[in-house]
Parts: structure tokens; C-alpha cells; sequence
């Protein structure tokens, strides 16, 4: 075994230290080894093990894979580009991550994930999404990983159940049936000629593609599609199969249930409170539990929040056994409907880590003053999380 430096977020150590810590470690806890994909959700679209991300996926990804470290535990490693670079984009970040190792694709190829004796894992992977092209992007920095990766079957199922039309038949329904106050409905239609009926008939409607990242894959139609949209519909429905459409609802709060599910047993972990432009992300409220609640209480009651919660839990637990473990999202809004405030109970569900996850570890425990959590770009891609006066935070945000 090498002795040559190795950095970790402490400076340089021997590598062979290194490896020995990794072993002590494995007796003491569950290791794991994070991985920031955020182009996952273009990943499930492809369906291409050998997919290549266009290129403002592969920036983000190398400018911010250092997040993990904000919900790792301390001993974990994170896998990055760069140590040096991720140790100092983190750097304004320290006092909310753990204490990480940051390893490279290199170190990773020289790893050893099993025993010699058995195929018992000496670490779990904990990918922000698992897909196809993630799984052969480890496979090719080390054969042994497959051991340790799941089968070609969970990911396969994994990515039916991370299209629109699931939830959109799974869940939503399930929810919406729960109270009055509850609105919303969307239809997976898989003909154009169909398609441009329902346009017609709805008025004013969102087509989403079934599988697509923030921002991407929605359009917003009237009572006819232009050239355009007609384009950009069929070119959908011949890739993937069909389109999914909605009633474009008059929408005041976007806003967000975070979970994680352990073999079907599922943990509520908080709200998430952010804002969207045009379907893209741009940015969090960081504040406690309970602010978030009395925000949201200005529209909707907690009882009803409270209820869809509970909804979600004992729904999706039974449907997620022995089919999808880790972090997930689900984005709601409140809608304005006939003078009413109304809650959607499930925009979309995403099942990988979310922003909404990193809001939550990086929001206060208790009441105090609110900050904003946003990922600016100039040279780089960075998040920024500031200090933001109430009436800012209003106006912006809420």
C-alpha cells in the first residue's frame, strides 16, 4: 500500500492512514460514500448507462460535489473531482458539515469495498439519485462496486416509479380524495391527436414529459398548441412514450415535503419552502420547523398540512417495500381557487435527495432570524446562503 500525501478536510495525511481509518471504521458504524449526480433526472430520461450529460449538468456537478458533506456523518467519504477545490468551496460551509473525506475517481479504482473472506460490504453507496448511468459510471472506477450497487431490476423499477404517470396514479389521487380543501389532477396522455383535445378542452393547461429535470421538459399551453409546442409535444411522445397534462392551477406557494424510506418504513425529515421561476429552482428559506409551519398556516391549516403528511406516510410505505430506500421529495403548492386557498398535494415526487433536503441541514433547530439558501453562478456554480430581512424574504420567497 502507497504512502504517498493524501488530502482529507484536515490537511495531508499518509494514504495508507487512510485505508486503515476506512477499515477501524466499518466496526464502529455504517460507512458511506456520497455522490453528488444532480443530472440524474436527464439520466432517467436517456435510459443510456453510457449517457453523457450536457455540459451545465457536468459543470454543476464538479462545482458542487462537496455538498454531501452537509448530511454525511462524520468518517464518511465524499467522492469529488478535486479535493483542494472542494475542500475550499466548503470552506464558507464548515460550520454545517461533518467531518468528511473527500476521495477522487482515482483513489476509488484502488479501493477494496469487500472482504477477502465474503462479498459483506465494507461501505454503502449514497448516490443524490441512483440510475443506469451512474451505476456504470462506478463500474468502470471498480469492478468490485457491483457488489454493492443494486441490481439491474431495482434501478429498472426504480425509474418507472420516478416517471410523472406513477405518482400521478399512485398518490395524487389518494391524497386529493383525503378533503375539499385538497385539489389536483394530471393525465398521462400517450396520443398527439388526444393530446391537442385535452389542450382544447382544458384552455389553459402544463404538458410536463414524463421524466425530466427542474425547469426542463414543461410547457405552458393555451387553448391551441403552437408549431412549437406541437414539435416538442410529438418529439416527447415518440421518446418517451407520452406526455403528462395538467390544469394550469393559479399557484401562490411553492413548497415541499422532504422524507427518507428505509425498506418501505418511512421517516418525515421537514418542509421545504422555496420558490421556482419558469419550473426552475432559485432558492430555500432556511428556518425552523415551526416558522415554517406558521408560514404556511397563513393559507392552509396545520391540521391539513399535518393530514397529507400522515397521507404520504402510510401511503407510499406499503408501495416502497423492497422497491425504492432513500431520500425523497414531494413539491406541493397552494393554488388560489375560486376565492379559495387550496392545497396540491403532489406537484412532483422525486425520488433521490432533493434541495430541500440540503435546506434542511443547513436550517437552524430553533426560531432564528431567516436566511436565504440559493446556487448562484458566475465563474462557478456556488451556494450562497445569506441573510435576508423579513420583508425580503416576503416578497421573494414567501
Amino acid at each position: 500500500m502507497t504512502t504517498k500525501s493524501y488530502m482529507c478536510s484536515h490537511g495531508y495525511v499518509k494514504k495508507s492512514i487512510l485505508f486503515c481509518f476506512a477499515r477501524i471504521l466499518h466496526y464502529l458504524c455504517t460507512m458511506k460514500l456520497h455522490i453528488f449526480n444532480p443530472e440524474h433526472d436527464i439520466a432517467l430520461a436517456s435510459k443510456v448507462p453510457q449517457f453523457t450529460a450536457p455540459h451545465s449538468a457536468r459543470e454543476l456537478r464538479t462545482d458542487l460535489d462537496y455538498i454531501p458533506a452537509l448530511w454525511a456523518t462524520d468518517g464518511d467519504l465524499v467522492l469529488v473531482d478535486d479535493v483542494e477545490a472542494a475542500i475550499e468551496s466548503m470552506r464558507h460551509l464548515k460550520c454545517h458539515t461533518a467531518d468528511v473525506l473527500f476521495v477522487t475517481p482515482k483513489d476509488v479504482t484502488s479501493f477494496q469495498f469487500t472482504h477477502h473472506d465474503d462479498t459483506s460490504s465494507l461501505i454503502k453507496i449514497s448516490p443524490w439519485g441512483w440510475d443506469a448511468a451512474l451505476k456504470y459510471q462506478l463500474t468502470e472506477m471498480n469492478q468490485e462496486l457491483n457488489a454493492i450497487m443494486p441490481d439491474d431490476d431495482y434501478l429498472s423499477e426504480l425509474r418507472k416509479m420516478s416517471n410523472r404517470r406513477w405518482a400521478s396514479k399512485e398518490l395524487l389521487p389518494v391524497l386529493v380524495s383525503q378533503d375539499d380543501k385538497l385539489i389536483g389532477e394530471s393525465e398521462y396522455v400517450d396520443s398527439f391527436p388526444e393530446l391537442e383535445c385535452m389542450v382544447s378542452s382544458l384552455r389553459d393547461s402544463v404538458l410536463k414529459a414524463p421524466w425530466s429535470s427542474s425547469g426542463r421538459g414543461i410547457r405552458y399551453a393555451g387553448s391551441t398548441l403552437d408549431d412549437h409546442q406541437q414539435g416538442w409535444a410529438q418529439n416527447i411522445i415518440n421518446r418517451q412514450g407520452g406526455v403528462m397534462i395538467e390544469p394550469r392551477y393559479n399557484k401562490v406557494k411553492d413548497f415541499g415535503m422532504e422524507f427518507t424510506s428505509d425498506t418501505g418504513d418511512i421517516k418525515y425529515e421537514g418542509l421545504s419552502l422555496f420558490k421556482t421561476i419558469n419550473g426552475s429552482y432559485a432558492g430555500n428559506i432556511l428556518a425552523c420547523e415551526e416558522d415554517k409551519m406558521k408560514m404556511l398556516s397563513r393559507y392552509v391549516s396545520v391540521e391539513l398540512i399535518n393530514h397529507v403528511k400522515e397521507t404520504i406516510v402510510q401511503t407510499l410505505g406499503p408501495l416502497f417495500m423492497n422497491k425504492y430506500d432513500g431520500p425523497f421529495g414531494i413539491d406541493m403548492m397552494i393554488v388560489s381557487d375560486k376565492g379559495q386557498f387550496k392545497l396540491h398535494p403532489c406537484v412532483e415526487l422525486n425520488l433521490r435527495r432533493t434541495m430541500g433536503h440540503v435546506a434542511i441541514a443547513l436550517s437552524p433547530s430553533v426560531s432564528l432570524p431567516q436566511r436565504l439558501m440559493n446556487i448562484s453562478y458566475t465563474n462557478k456554480y456556488r451556494i450562497r446562503v445569506s441573510d435576508s430581512h423579513e420583508n425580503i424574504i416576503r416578497n421573494t420567497l414567501l
